[in-house]
């Protein structure tokens, strides 16, 4: 009985119903999208810490040198004699400038507090790298000083100061790249883990102290570089045993070598720069970062969170819209439209006086009027709910369909620090953030958001329901047969 009238009545009402279900169906897809646009928005900003930082890592420890120490600028002093063309070269490995170094326990340290799953050290230089030729008359000496200073994240050449004496000739150039000393017992942490190799190999355990190279697929590129190939440091040649590309945005560093070697490399013996942690889960991380502070002391530690907040750029801007202005209005349009439908469920239950009545009078009790009425709430409730998913995945679709590309950075005080990740290295992180990251917004339609629009067109139906089945109760009979519809 109560099927085949609830059956009957919206066929009889059914433009009344249809005008409740799209009231709810409008609020219902407006908060759809919107959560989906939010998700995107989640999504893009996970992307351009990705491109910036890496990901396999969720917190790392720094140390900032004291005002005035590390880095700085790297000087060179050249002299030949006698006749004839010569040639010079040499290298400066050096931290960047407000970096400083931690001792290689400070990793033990770190992985032995609570909640750490893993734990290793990476050592970033610099390489200053002068190339010089000279042209002698016999009997004549000639000198070249250059001076260079920072590091670049693709490597280029840098100009210095020359000076010749007029019976000769020098020309030089100052190139530098970026090394990241990598610990190859671990490299799903760290700033291999965002890297994937497109040529070659990894590093393995093995390797921890060989002269081998992973280089990044730019400067590959750029130098002419393959799977076989040598790069020279410092006098010592790396063999080329992969092509490492960053998973998006740019890598760490131009070359990643063992640990070990970057620090004899660089007579930094037992030092590091960077370590790169691994919570046990990702709700432990704040706890973890609570701890390192705590423990570690001197030291510097930030988490993807931490640096998600330095993200600016339109996609802030975009980002920042959606969180004051889009939430709050999908809220106002979903308040209305469940107060519409409720006002137009009332009305329908004014219109049905002399039909609930005669019902009353019948013998149907207060409950069974109650329950009838809240049962075709509901279904338009459903009916709304199900248009409504339908409005919110066509608006997802067109976003992501049309929406245009957004650009986002990090600030580089931030940056200059280290971050989670890839290229949490701190000079690296500088260079990164310098460049601008494009990201394409999507809007992705979970299920858990489908899940909260069914909610919703229950919910709806239920309020609808229950301020229409309320006004139905408290008609009585005798007065209900005196009015006419």
């Amino acid at each position: 009985m109560f099927f085949t009238y609830l059956r009957r009545e919206l066929r009889r009402r059914r433009k009344a119903a249809l005008v409740i279900s799209m009231g709810l169906a409008l609020g219902i897809g407006l908060v759809l999208t919107v959560t989906s646009v939010s998700a995107g928005m989640k999504n893009a900003q996970s992307t351009v810490l990705h491109s910036l930082y890496g990901l396999g890592t969720d917190i790392t420890v720094t140390k900032s040198a004291a005002a005035g120490a590390g880095g700085g600028a790297q000087k060179f002093g050249i002299q030949q004699s006698g006749s004839g063309s010569k040639s010079s070269s040499a290298d400066r490995l050096s931290v960047n400038q407000g970096t400083a170094t931690m001792a290689s326990s400070t990793v033990t340290q770190v992985a032995s507090q609570s909640n750490v799953e893993a734990a290793v050290g990476s050592l970033l230089l610099n390489d200053f790298k002068f190339d010089g030729s000279f042209k002698l008359k016999s009997g004549t000496s000639s000198t070249s000083t250059g001076t260079g200073q920072g590091g670049g994240q693709q490597g280029g050449e840098g100009g210095g100061q020359g000076g010749t004496p007029p019976s000769g000739a020098a020309n030089f150039s100052l190139n530098t790249l970026t090394i990241m000393g990598t610990d190859t017992s671990n490299i799903t942490v760290g700033p291999l883990s965002s890297l994937k190799i497109t040529s070659g190999v990894n590093f393995t355990s093995a390797q921890s102290n060989s002269l081998v190279a992973v280089v990044d697929s730019s400067y590959a590129t750029q130098k002419k570089l393959k799977v076989g190939s040598t790069v020279t440091i410092s006098g010592k040649a790396f063999k080329v045993i992969g092509i490492a590309t960053a998973s998006s945005g740019t890598s760490a560093a131009n070359v990643y070598i063992p640990l070990t070697q970057a620090q004899t490399l660089a007579d930094m013996k037992n030092k590091v720069t960077t370590v790169y942690v691994k919570a046990s889960s990702s709700q432990q991380i704040s706890a973890v970062k609570t701890a390192i502070t705590k423990n570690v002391s001197g030291t510097t530690v930030t988490t993807a969170s931490d640096l998600a907040s330095t993200v600016s750029g339109s996609l802030s801007t975009a980002a920042n819209l959606v969180t004051s202005m889009g939430k709050w209005l999908s809220l106002a349009v979903l308040a209305a439209a469940f107060l519409i439908s409720s006002l137009l469920t009332s009305s329908a239950v004014n219109r049905r006086v002399r039909e609930f009545g005669t019902l009353k009078a019948l013998g149907w009790r207060s409950k069974r009027v109650i329950g009838q009425v809240m049962g075709e709430a509901l279904v338009n409730g459903l009916i709304g709910g199900v248009l409504g998913i339908a409005l919110g995945l066509a608006g997802a679709a067109a976003i992501t369909a049309f929406s245009p590309t957004l650009s986002a950075s990090t600030a580089s005080s931030t940056a200059s620090q280290g971050g989670p990740g890839g290229g949490g290295g701190p000079g690296q992180a500088a260079s990164a953030a310098a460049k601008a990251i494009e990201v394409h917004l999507t809007a992705p339609v979970t299920l858990s958001a489908i899940a909260v629009a069914v909610a919703l067109a229950v919910a709806g139906g239920l309020v609808a329901g229950g301020f229409g089945g309320w006004r139905a109760s408290r008609l009585r009979p005798a007065d209900a047969l005196r009015r006419v519809e």
